[in-house]
């Protein structure tokens, strides 16, 4: 299926990866005792934290009947159902009582588990690993850990400031994560006198290179259209000041910037809630511009910033989309897209066939676009 069907012809499994780590709520939502009600890639979750302050995910529907558990009691070890008082283990999903049994029924109640997910808290955020639907019929058990840890914000240092920002966005993961790597919306989307404006749009020459599940441009020297950008110059000759930003799937994209023994680095990713709701968090990490009174407060209004543009321009596109249009993607801007539209492919076909995933791209690739 071409890059071009993927945009107009939706489909659940090519929609919504799962086998992945996702964000699921920023960590201070999270209070200890308290469940909150969440969802990722339409799996209903509860989320809390033990006793211990842990962190644990399990799905938000008792086994017996369905009744959601964020409805239920926490007592900071087991999660009581509010419809029958079933008691669950808030960290594997156990079954620890069935208050209706009698003591000559031999119902084997430690047999029965709410679904549970592999929790972790990084960064400022609670992450879920959404696992690979089961079979129909497989019934409840605990859910084995993943292999490979939740992501983290790259740091180079032991001291550093940090910020992060969550939004909603009105509109299909797809269309979030390419309006998120896409290069040549900045001079229209994010125009402001301290950052940059139409007027300033040149031509652009960027190489990007194949990494495992995703793809790299290569370290180069950031815009010079751009206000903040222009700043880094006082850490150093602008040749000596590189930014490499790493997209990979399902959902990330890693930015670094360094000049020396300075540096700035981000996570933002988008989230999938529904076939038609995402969110896109930010989480960032620097130790420049240190000297900059109320340096965090000015970076976390930026970034709110650019957010919220975004969010809108996410709202507005979402209205044409409800016609469902003829899309398109063009080179060289738009190669970008069409990559994590095949590294998509690429990725459910591997899971259908067993077969090693096919990158698409083969090599380095240089493009070109103005912006």
């Amino acid at each position: 299926m071409s890059s071009a069907d993927l945009l107009n012809n939706q489909v659940p499994d090519a929609t919504m990866l799962t086998g992945f780590w996702y964000r699921a709520l920023p960590s201070g939502k999270v209070k200890s005792g308290q469940l909150q009600k969440t969802m990722l890639l339409e799996f209903p979750l509860v989320i809390g934290r033990d006793r211990n302050g842990r962190p644990f995910a399990l799905r938000d529907a008792c086994p017996h009947r369905g009744m959601p558990l964020s409805c239920g009691q926490f007592d900071g070890e087991l999660v009581e159902c509010s419809y029958h008082g079933w008691r669950f283990e808030a960290q594997t999903g156990q079954c620890q009582l069935i208050p209706s049994l009698t003591s000559d029924q031999s119902l084997k109640v430690d047999r029965i588990y709410a679904g549970n997910y592999a929790c972790e808290e990084r960064d400022s955020f609670v992450w879920v690993f959404i696992p690979d639907p089961v079979p129909p019929g497989a019934g409840f058990s605990r859910r084995e850990g993943p292999s490979v840890e939740a992501p983290r914000v790259p740091a180079f240092t032991d001291k550093y400031k940090t910020a992060y920002l969550t939004a909603d966005l009105p509109c299909n993961v797809d269309h979030g994560i390419i309006g998120l790597m896409d290069p040549a919306h900045g001079p229209f989307v994010h125009q402001a006198w301290w950052w940059r404006s139409r007027h300033s749009i040149h031509d652009k020459q960027k190489q990007f290179e194949p990494i495992p599940n995703g793809f790299c441009m290569s370290a180069h020297t950031p815009s010079s259209n751009s206000a903040p950008y222009k700043l880094l110059k006082l850490y150093g000759d602008a040749d000596s000041i590189t930014t490499t930003i790493d997209f990979v799937l399902p959902n990330m994209r890693f930015e670094t910037i360094r000049a020396g023994k300075f540096w700035f680095s981000s996570l933002t990713t988008v989230t999938p809630i529904t076939r038609n709701q995402c969110r896109i968090d930010v989480v960032a990490y620097w130790n420049i511009f240190n000297w900059v009174p109320f340096g965090a407060a000015l970076l976390k209004f930026v970034f709110a910033k650019f957010v919220e543009q975004d969010r809108r321009t996410m709202e507005l596109q979402s209205e044409g989309l409800k016609t469902n249009p003829h899309l398109m993607l063009i080179d060289d801007a738009d190669r970008p897209a069409k990559w994590y539209f095949g590294l998509k492919a690429a990725h459910v076909e591997a899971k259908r066939t067993g077969v090693e995933a096919k990158h698409p791209m083969s090599g380095p690739v240089m493009l070109k676009w103005r912006s």
